[in-house]
């Protein structure tokens, strides 16, 4: 009789490349156990456990059969992956501390007293991607460069109101082809450690050093942001429109906030974050009649911070002031959002957005991709999504980010292939610009 045999494909590549995950040569209807143990962020462990049932071809193939029980439910060829819950409590980290060092995940499958092994591994940065540390002109980040010879079109990434550098995002970005810049501006060495009173002008600032020094493909430089940083990116757009190449903008608002959970407690949730030419950018809890904290401080933790925000909404003078002026915008759009966004209303936000281009006749391309009953944290496929509840790196304020595991991993899938393809067709409309010297009107999509 032929021995079982477990075939992982590919063994190796980016982390966001769908694996197989097949054992073959069983015993028809045999019941397996599958394992999957992966070491993360700070070395703690990371695990998934499933029941699997061979079919009549004696073959478990995780793309195709759901297990009979076990971490997640439904087929999910990754399901393993996005289904991993830590050892330790409380762990959030799913990237390695170093992102140019591989995941490595072990999967054991178990049967009749056999056990089969094997390992794949999942990489941030491909081979050749370049880690810069920035320390320049008084701008804090990570550069990544591409392996490939230049020029390359670029992308400026922002975190939200988490603070620090987003470096995995920008590898993977890096490992795709693009001049990455990983832009910190605030919770990070030698900045403050609050969002308040932050200076546009600081991004301002990073936009040209990125073009100044690097020289990007036909000047193609888009932005990038999540969350208080998607926030962020459509306003950069909407008052530097000729800075800005394209917006991308995770779970983002259409108005400007105040400083919310990042906030100084000098300066307070209801006082600014954002400021131009000394000034601050109005704001939604700015003479606000109707906003209150205390759907979101009062009850049990953890706390849903949505609630308070669609008080504020109630207020539709305060909302007309704080909007963004995002018909200014000069290139294309892509905004992701969820419809069980614990942080803010992001899929009501990006319709707003959408609407509004929509009415203007915006002259570009827009995409719009929402998830069902997915949350506030979306990242890229391929990592666990099981950590819904988390205590806020500023304000300590025990929270959820929304949605469930399966949804959120179905987000993540969605979106960063939308982007891909988004990012890809607005360096082609750039080129074509570039070459014509005019603007390329494009039909709104929504997806």
């Amino acid at each position: 009789m032929t021995r079982a045999k477990l075939i992982i494909t590919p063994q190796d590549a980016l982390i966001d490349v769908p694996r197989t995950i097949r054992i073959e040569c069983l015993v028809p209807e045999t019941v397996v156990i599958i394992t999957a143990s992966t070491l993360r962020g700070n070395g703690t462990l990371w695990q998934s456990r499933a029941r699997f049932q061979a079919d009549r071809d004696g073959v478990v193939d995780l793309s195709l059969h759901a297990p009979l029980d076990g971490s997640y439910s439904g087929v999910s060829a990754m399901g393993m992956i996005w289904s991993q819950t830590p050892a330790r409590a409380g762990e959030r980290e799913v990237f390695p501390l170093n992102v140019l060092s591989p995941l490595e995940t072990d999967i054991r499958v178990a049967y009749d007293d056999r056990v089969l092994q094997g390992r794949f591994t999942q990489r941030l940065a491909g081979e050749g991607v370049k880690w810069i540390e920035i320390r320049e002109e008084g701008l804090v980040g990570t550069l990544f460069m591409p392996a490939s010879a230049g020029p390359h079109p670029a992308i400026m990434i922002m975190n939200g109101s988490g603070g620090g550098i987003n470096e995995p995002r920008a590898a993977l970005y890096a490992s795709h082809g693009y001049l990455a810049f990983a832009l910190a501006y605030f919770k990070a060495p030698g900045l403050s450690d609050y969002i308040s009173n932050t200076p546009l002008e600081y991004f301002k600032k990073g936009l040209d050093w990125l073009r100044k020094t690097h020289k990007p493909y036909k000047d193609f430089v888009a932005i990038n942001g999540q969350s208080r940083g998607g926030e962020l990116v459509l306003l950069l757009g909407s008052l530097f429109p000729d800075d800005v190449s394209a917006v991308v903008a995770y779970v983002p608002a259409a108005l400007v906030h105040s400083g919310q959970n990042a906030a100084d407690p000098k300066v307070g949730r209801d006082g600014p974050a954002w400021l131009l030419n000394g000034q601050e950018i109005p704001h939604l809890w700015k003479d606000n009649k109707t906003a209150t904290w205390a759907p979101f401080d009062e009850g049990p933790p953890p706390h849903r911070h949505e609630k308070a925000i669609l008080t504020a909404l109630q207020d539709k003078e305060a909302v007309e002031r704080a909007r963004i002026q995002v018909e200014n915008i000069k290139g294309p759009v892509i905004l992701l959002s969820a419809t069980d966004d614990g942080s803010w209303p992001s899929s009501l936000y990006s319709k707003m957005v959408y609407d509004r281009l929509k009415a203007v006749n915006f002259p570009y391309d827009v995409h719009w991709i929402d998830t069902q009953d997915a949350g506030h944290s979306i990242v890229f496929p391929y990592v666990p999504t099981t950590q819904l509840v988390y205590t806020h790196p500023v304000s300590g304020k025990i929270s959820t980010s929304g949605g469930r595991a399966d949804t959120n991993a179905r987000s993540d899938e969605r979106t960063w292939g939308g982007i891909k393809k988004f990012l890809s067709e607005a360096v082609l409309n750039h080129d074509l610009q570039e070459d014509d010297g005019s603007d390329k009107n494009n039909v709104l999509n929504s997806k």
